[in-house]
């Protein structure tokens, strides 16, 4: 029977463009060798999720211009510590326990990381956050 760390790492996809070397920080090789796999993963939750935040929120979303757009998911994550520590549960969920030990000696930064890595994806996937209303 396999382990849950094994049926974690089985079900990541590999991320070819994230490389691990030698003179990366740890923190820049646990962002590669983890954090994109996870975010990649869990995607589609992601997105879930902001849409539910979107609606939650009125659908003032929807109103807004591009610009205001990106800003209103940098700050619903950056300034909603609720929905920031939704997020974050939904990445750290996704950790073997090594992968735990190493996210909490240094929590903090890669908190920070991670964070800006789901800004950026919602940020550049802004076209499937669309209102799904049809004409």
């Amino acid at each position: 029977m396999k382990s849950r760390a094994q049926h974690l790492l089985l079900i990541r996809s590999d991320i070819e463009t994230s490389r691990i070397h030698e003179n990366m920080s740890p923190n820049e090789a646990f962002q590669n060798k983890t954090l994109r796999p996870i975010l990649k993963l869990q995607n589609d939750l992601f997105l879930a999720v902001f849409k539910n935040y979107i609606r939650k929120h009125k659908n003032s979303f929807y109103e807004l211009s591009l610009d205001k757009k990106l800003v209103f998911i940098e700050n619903a994550i950056q300034k909603d510590i609720k929905f920031r520590n939704s997020l974050k549960g939904m990445v750290i969920g996704q950790f073997t326990i090594d992968e735990y030990e190493n996210y909490i000696s240094d929590s903090s930064a890669i908190n920070k990381r991670m964070m800006n890595m789901v800004i950026k994806r919602l940020q550049d996937q802004i076209q499937l956050l669309e209102s799904e209303v049809l004409v």
